[in-house]
């Protein structure tokens, strides 16, 4: 199919194209952002998003029904850049729920019904990011790649270990100086990840491997989302969220703002589903930024950076980056998978918000650390950055931006063992880096703290805690 695709530059001043077989990270000719561009008048397209209804429940495991099972490749008609489909690169990814989170949204004044949380936790290394390896590990193997790497505050590497060592390429791993969760590195390592920590943060990580990767010497194939593959895959979060409302939208999708690849994925979507005549209507979008790495909601809410048909405010976003490096800024938040002051994808994004009619907001930690208890407590368990969406939806509930009886969908991007010491140090105050047991040490200030109860080992006493 590659000879209907093409990369093309998102500058609509430059709209320079490049061949699918090309491997760039950016436009030759102006260096801005690519994305991958169909010719969909000489592709067989579906005449409704029902189509792909009879692939969800798919029986046997032969080629076809691999791709199938896959929640990202039972849309491959809606990303066709493979030359065949023996290209493709799945390990089943893409089975994740869209739950209807009623006790949740009874807590935050949601009318019942309308709240939903997209759980991309179910996937197999824990987060989103194998909806974008999926598609990414399928151009390295077109292109005979054979060394995969990427910059990482966590989920990224652990996805991208995981797909290497399962399909023979060799993975290598930036992070920054202790700016990566236990539990995400633990995987990275687990499955064979050369892991390179570099004394900077992910901008720094990011900065270097996108050096090395330019030098087609180094042989080095780039797996951050700046890679454009990466995003037609996470284009499938939508399809399975629309797939599970009846291919109807809802009123808004609220997702967290890190490296903003996914809110730059879903724009893509809704556009060419639009453009395909396969909805109607198109969601608004709310990003969600940490407050401690807040670039998009400062470009945005406060100083009015807008998409402006691809002559965005360049002025303004450079003036910011340099004050950031004369300050010597560096993000800091509790929710590490969006702990990035320079997103590589802010063209994009700004795109999608465009498009999407979005807005854009900051949280707090405090905010994400309550946000995350309440998800946990009535919904699934999730990690930090994840917990922001939800945090996000009561600020613009707050601000009468969204109404309780809209439709809403919170896009929670990775699994609660992603994080787990944010989670024992929100229940018990205790930080398991530093500590080998639960004996308290200080009060946890959570509304919903649920700390372990010390009882001595005799049965009225532990009979007593039991029907207190």
């Amino acid at each position: 199919m590659s000879e209907t695709a093409f990369q093309k530059c998102t500058n609509p001043a430059c709209g320079a194209t490049f061949g699918i077989d090309e491997v760039l990270t950016g436009c030759t000719k102006c260096r801005s952002l690519l994305d991958i561009s169909y010719d969909w008048n000489r592709l067989p397209v579906p005449r409704s998003l029902a189509f792909f209804e009879h692939r969800w429940m798919t029986k046997g495991m032969n080629a076809s029904g691999a791709l199938d099972f896959s929640g990202v490749w039972r849309f491959r008609e809606l990303m066709p850049f493979f030359r065949s489909e023996a290209d493709i690169v799945t390990i089943g990814e893409g089975r994740t729920l869209l739950q209807t989170a009623d006790l949740l949204a009874k807590q935050i004044g949601m009318k019942q019904g309308n709240l939903a949380l997209q759980y991309e936790g179910l996937n197999p290394s824990g987060s989103f990011k194998d909806n974008g390896m999926t598609a990414a590990f399928t151009h390295a193997r077109m292109v005979g790649a054979t060394k995969v790497a990427c910059a990482s505050t966590g989920n990224t590497s652990a996805s991208l270990a995981m797909y290497a060592s399962l399909t023979g390429f060799k993975g290598l791993v930036f992070i920054g100086s202790g700016k990566i969760s236990i539990g995400k590195l633990s995987q990275a390592l687990d499955y064979g990840g050369l892991t390179l920590q570099i004394q900077g943060d992910f901008d720094d990580c990011l900065r270097r491997i996108r050096q090395i990767a330019a030098d087609p010497k180094n042989g080095i194939y780039l797996m951050n989302s700046v890679n454009p593959f990466r995003l037609e895959g996470q284009k499938s979060i939508m399809l399975r969220v629309l797939e599970a409302r009846g291919w109807e939208a809802p009123d808004w999708i609220v997702v967290p703002g890190g490296n903003l690849g996914n809110c730059s994925a879903f724009g893509k979507a809704f556009m060419e589903m639009k453009e395909l005549g396969l909805i109607k209507r198109i969601p608004r979008l709310a990003i969600i930024n940490a407050s401690g790495a807040n670039t998009l909601n400062e470009l945005v809410s406060c100083r009015g950076v807008k998409w402006n048909g691809g002559n965005f405010d360049q002025k303004t976003i450079g003036g910011l980056y340099a004050a950031m490096d004369e300050s010597g800024y560096k993000p800091h938040t509790i929710a590490s998978a969006i702990e990035i002051s320079r997103p590589v994808n802010l063209p994009k994004a700004l795109r999608a918000l465009d498009v999407m009619n979005g807005v854009v907001r900051e949280v707090t930690d405090e905010e994400i650390l309550e946000a995350r208890a309440k998800v946990a407590r009535w919904g699934f368990g999730c990690e930090p950055a994840s917990a922001a969406t939800v945090a996000g939806l009561q600020k613009l509930m707050a601000e009468q931006i969204i109404s309780p009886s809209e439709s809403v969908v919170c896009i929670l991007t990775g699994h609660e063992l992603k994080d787990p010491n944010a989670t024992v140090k929100y229940h018990t105050g205790i930080d398991m880096k530093a500590a080998q047991d639960l004996a308290p040490r200080e009060v946890p200030h959570g509304t919903l703290s649920n700390p372990p109860i010390q009882v001595a080992d005799d049965l009225d006493a532990i009979l007593k805690a039991i029907n207190a």
